[in-house]
């Protein structure tokens, strides 16, 4: 028997596109339907019905035997019915045929969009159905055309689709390259290919290390956790069940042969393999590697903040290029990371410890005596505020005050030793400490520093001297 062209298209095209005839027939009886209803322009209910042996496409309009008829346009007599098929009974359906020669063009174009939409549809389903099960999995694809950002590649018989997000920094793409990524997700409401591969997820190191190291394949090394950012730097911590096995040692292979396979996979993006650690001090330690770290402490346990002391030369390096290095060391720990170097945390802990000492007592400028207001409106004016931060200025500050010259330096070291003279006279005979002033030691707090008094007590040797030689030659005239 002969095949009809209609049934060779049909076949052919349910080959193509891997889906079932029964589907491709379906959408055919849909659209016929469909182009029918458009020309006779009725409120019948209508099928249709594809004929194997004559290859033909027929539409009826159907109607229900009843007694008696209340709508003639889904209903019919049971005298009507039995003309029409002599077996009808009431209940029954009778199917009066429709010519199909007269549907016009414009019909068979939107037949034409039906079947098309119909098909479209069932095999969006045979993806999914296909690919839905598949999320994770590692794939081999070839690029087959460029659209803007994205790359479309084909996966097999379908295509599949790679977004800018899920591409690698350090590569570009050309039409016909091979590549393997794995599959993310499968979006049944994309309007174009439905599969998303990636080449930044994480799981692509993952897969790629589970098919060069047996160990992982086999499950006597466990990958724990994997932080990346895709086309400059991995970190993945790995844990071995056996004793006997070195789990970084399996990975990096025999010369580092099979790390180096998988970052020429990866198109030489750095990777950093870990042991992991239960305990988050430890595993912290390893995870900033390459730098050396001093020591780990748990700030909060509960927020999963750690913080981390390395030394002034390790600061930048276990901070890494942009804060990279730490960043995945905190994606791979999951906890939040500070890191400080050994001069910082020493200026903090000598803040803290300042902080518990009490507050040293501060003298108003207003009331030291010996100094003029103006003088005091000058030293206000350059934000000296207190007698203790006068005794501690050197001379050389206080004479780059405006209008404040070398006598007037000698004026104030003099009113600020004046000031501080009746603390020490207070002490009692033969017991300075009463005072607060150990022997021998200079005035307390920043009296010790009162450098106009030093600079005033070296002047005055000077001055005895020139007395002396202006002396001299008024003797040798008396003589």
């Amino acid at each position: 028997m002969a095949i009809s062209l209609l049934a060779q298209t049909i076949d052919q095209l349910s080959r193509e596109k891997g889906i079932d005839p029964e589907i491709v027939i379906a959408a055919l009886e849909d659209a016929m339907v469909v182009a029918a209803r458009k020309y006779y322009k009725t409120a019948e209910e209508l099928r249709s019905q594809f004929d194997r042996e004559s290859g033909n496409l027929n539409v009826y309009a159907v109607r229900k035997v009843a007694e008696p008829v209340t709508d003639s346009l889904l209903e019919i007599s049971l005298g009507d019915a039995r003309r029409l098929d002599p077996k009808a009974e009431i209940g029954g359906e009778v199917h009066i045929p429709k010519p199909t020669e007269v549907l016009g063009r414009i019909a068979a174009q939107t037949a034409k969009q039906v079947i098309f939409q119909k098909v479209r549809e069932a095999e969006r389903d045979i993806v999914y159905a296909e690919y839905n099960g598949r999320v994770g999995e590692l794939v081999h694809c070839v690029v087959k055309r460029l659209e803007g950002p994205e790359v479309i590649v084909e996966l097999g018989r379908h295509e599949a689709r790679m977004p800018r997000r899920e591409q690698s920094r350090l590569e570009t793409y050309h039409i016909g390259d091979r590549v393997r990524g794995v599959i993310k997700e499968v979006d049944r409401a994309a309007k174009g290919p439905q599969v998303v591969v990636s080449r930044a997820d994480p799981l692509l190191v993952q897969r790629l290390f589970e098919m060069e190291v047996p160990e992982i394949y086999d499950g006597t090394v466990q990958t724990k956790a994997i932080a990346r950012e895709a086309g400059e730097r991995t970190k993945i911590a790995v844990q071995s069940k056996d004793r006997d096995v070195d789990a970084v040692g399996a990975c990096v292979g025999m010369k580092g042969m099979r790390v180096q396979s998988i970052i020429r996979e990866l198109r030489g993006e750095k990777i950093d393999i870990i042991e992991w650690n239960e305990d988050p001090v430890g595993f912290a330690t390893n995870a900033l590697s390459p730098a050396k770290v001093s020591r780990v402490s748990i700030v909060d346990l509960q927020e999963r903040h750690l913080e981390v002391v390395v030394e002034d030369s390790q600061l930048s390096l276990a901070i890494g290029k942009k804060g990279q290095n730490v960043r995945l060391a905190s994606k791979l720990l999951d906890w939040r990371i500070d890191i400080k170097s050994e001069e910082e945390k020493r200026r903090e802990v000598e803040a803290q410890m300042a902080g518990l000492l009490p507050a040293t007592p501060r003298t108003p400028l207003e009331e030291l005596a010996g100094l003029g207001a103006k003088t005091k409106e000058k030293l206000g004016a350059h934000g000296v505020s207190s007698v203790e931060e006068l005794a501690g200025m050197t001379p050389e500050q206080l004479m780059e005050i405006p209008g404040i010259g070398e006598k007037m330096v000698q004026k104030i070291a003099a009113a600020v030793k004046e000031h501080f003279e009746p603390a020490v006279a207070a002490a009692p005979a033969g017991k300075p400490e009463a005072a607060g002033i150990e022997v021998g030691a200079e005035p307390p707090g920043p009296a010790r520093e009162t450098a106009p008094d030093k600079a005033a007590a070296e002047e005055a040797p000077e001055e005895t001297e020139v007395a002396a030689e202006t002396a001299e030659p008024d003797s040798g005239k008396a003589d």
